[in-house]
């Protein structure tokens, strides 16, 4: 017979102010309510503490102030805290489903369990441009490999043993630390669970500029990381290689080569997104649609061009420590 094992909820947050309700109602309501609540708070200005303290009749609860932590640094100070042998991790901004923890949970209490389990992220739209920006960047379910598939430290669990043995969140990286645990993780354990139905929404950015600021970010962790050599490079190969042999091509043989160019790079851009966007739009109408479909092109671009610039200022940034810091040296 399966037991229940002790499990603690861990986050982040940063000047949440009245949007850290949004996590703190969907933890309240869980099928199975955590057995601790551990939140590290990195120097809020706000109401974000104070909201957070008003639940703390709904479960054990643990709010540890670390002013200037990052976010790796603040998951580790959570996860030391933590009585419980399985930690499930999540973010701010985000609700979670009600059978969430239930769900990921449940093979950690089977006969043979994994180490880490991972779940799902599904976007939480808002507006229509929000609509367009989660089918332009988030996969589906069904885009999915369990195998090989890298989950969002906004909806994984994991053993305390696990994260012991992958060294912890990497506290030299900003951007792009849950990948690089994800990486460790699996070195050290193996395969992971998947509960697809452990799922947290999440809202996408509203407006372009935000997006830019949110993929150059990430972008540069990347390159502090040394990570996705090969896409990185397939990019710059596509926006400053073909793109401009596409151009002269098209001028000097025939513009028949603009149209062939167009339909062949348009569909390798853009099937996927609008493959997404019409599996998620079918609540809109037909000028929201019609909006949606503008905006998807627009988006992918701008993260494109956000990715191109961030990447070389990461690995700008790795290469003048790399010499002088083991920890760079994570492969």
């Amino acid at each position: 017979m399966a037991t229940r094992t002790k499990v603690s909820v861990i986050a982040t947050v940063l000047n949440e102010g009245q949007a850290i309700k949004k996590l703190m109602d969907s933890l309240a309501n869980q099928q199975r309510l955590p057995d601790e609540v551990i939140i590290v708070d990195g120097g809020s200005q706000d109401e974000t503490v104070s909201t957070i303290q008003s639940y703390r009749n709904c479960f054990p609860l643990k709010v540890i102030i670390s002013a200037g932590a990052n976010i790796s640094q603040g998951r580790n100070c959570a996860i030391e805290a933590a009585a419980g042998p399985i930690i499930a991790s999540t973010d701010a901004g985000v609700r979670l489903s009600p059978a969430w923890l239930a769900t990921l949970i449940a093979p950690f209490e089977q006969p043979q369990p994994p180490q880490v389990v991972s779940g799902f992220f599904i976007p939480d739209p808002q507006t229509t441009f929000e609509v367009a920006m989660g089918a332009t960047i988030l996969p589906l379910i069904t885009d999915i490999n369990p195998q090989t598939f890298l989950p969002s430290s906004r909806s994984i669990a994991f053993t305390k043993a696990a994260w012991q043995a992958a060294n912890g969140y990497p506290e030299w990286l900003d951007y792009c630390e849950d990948l690089v645990f994800d990486f460790n993780l699996r070195e050290q354990v193996g395969a992971f669970g998947f509960a697809p139905d452990a799922v947290a929404y999440f809202r996408p950015r509203g407006n372009l500029r935000a997006f830019f600021k949110q993929y150059y970010q990430y972008a540069r962790g990347d390159g502090k990381a040394d990570l996705w050599r090969k896409r990185h490079a397939i990019r710059y190969l596509t926006y400053l290689l073909a793109l401009p042999l596409l151009i002269l091509t098209g001028w000097l043989v025939s513009p028949w080569w603009w149209l062939v160019g167009g339909i062949l790079g348009g569909f390798g851009l853009f099937y996927k997104p609008y493959k997404r966007l019409g599996a998620s739009w079918h609540h809109l109408g037909l000028g929201q649609k019609i909006l949606a479909a503008a905006w998807a092109p627009a988006i992918r671009i701008t993260g494109d061009v956000a990715k191109m610039i961030g990447y070389p200022a990461g690995w700008y940034w790795r290469l003048r420590r790399i010499r002088s810091d083991e920890r760079l040296r994570w492969r």
